[in-house]
């Protein structure tokens, strides 16, 4: 009796083990030592590439260093050459390669020259030698004094002549002042003074004229002096 307390425990031991035994049995041996395999990679198509270009070689053809000594010559055949590599001279060469063609002349030229001396060109009209500028002096309302200052140009004494033309009016007298008298004269509406003697060079003199029944108008319609219109007007 003193042995029964050991009995169950060996007792309670045993069947654990046994319990744990037929744990292990019934688990597949194969699956206690490996594990899952992977599951397959899926796989992308890719798209069909055009095949690669194979690089075309071209043929070079470089020029030949000439030898000392020795003149290089054309290898190509030329048109008309037969082949021979020789070239055929130009037409009208003279049968020599090579050869430079005569130069051509220039056409000649149809523009008229810029001279205004040369003929078909009027010669440039020249310079007054006398030159006269109107001006009013007194206004009178149906009659007026004017004057027509002149002044020689050149490096000569010169003669002059005045011409006005007046719409309407009667001349009552005309003088030179600070020099000799000329003529004057009134015919048609037009008056003509011409100098008693010549204007020295680049000097100046006023001919002055006391004109009435004008109407109010105290303008010339025309002066000129030597044939040459008059500024101031």
């Amino acid at each position: 009796m003193a042995w029964s307390p050991w009995v169950v425990v060996v007792a309670g031991v045993m069947a654990l083990l046994s319990l744990q035994v037929v744990a292990l049995l019934s688990v597949p041996g194969g699956e206690r030592f490996h594990t899952r395999p992977p599951e397959p990679m899926q796989t992308i198509p890719l798209p069909d590439l055009p095949p690669p270009s194979v690089p075309t070689r071209v043929a070079a053809t470089l020029p030949l260093q000439p030898l000392p000594g020795i003149t290089p010559r054309r290898t190509e055949p030329s048109v008309g050459g037969g082949g021979t590599g020789i070239q055929t001279p130009p037409a009208g060469g003279g049968g020599q390669p090579g050869s430079v063609p005569p130069p051509v002349a220039p056409a000649p030229s149809t523009k008229p020259p810029a001279n205004p001396s040369t003929p078909g060109y009027p010669p440039p009209a020249p310079a007054p030698s006398v030159t006269g500028r109107y001006s009013k002096l007194n206004d009178y309302g149906g009659a007026f004094i004017g004057e027509v200052l002149l002044t020689n140009t050149t490096s000569g004494a010169r003669s002059w002549t005045v011409r006005l033309v007046l719409p309407q009016g009667r001349l009552v007298t005309a003088w030179v002042e600070g020099a000799p008298q000329g003529s004057a004269r009134m015919s048609g509406g037009v008056f003509t003074y011409t100098s008693g003697v010549n204007l020295e060079a680049h000097a100046t003199v006023p001919l002055r004229f006391h004109f009435e029944h004008t109407g109010g108008n105290n303008r010339p319609s025309s002066c000129t002096v030597n044939g040459v219109a008059c500024s101031g007007r």
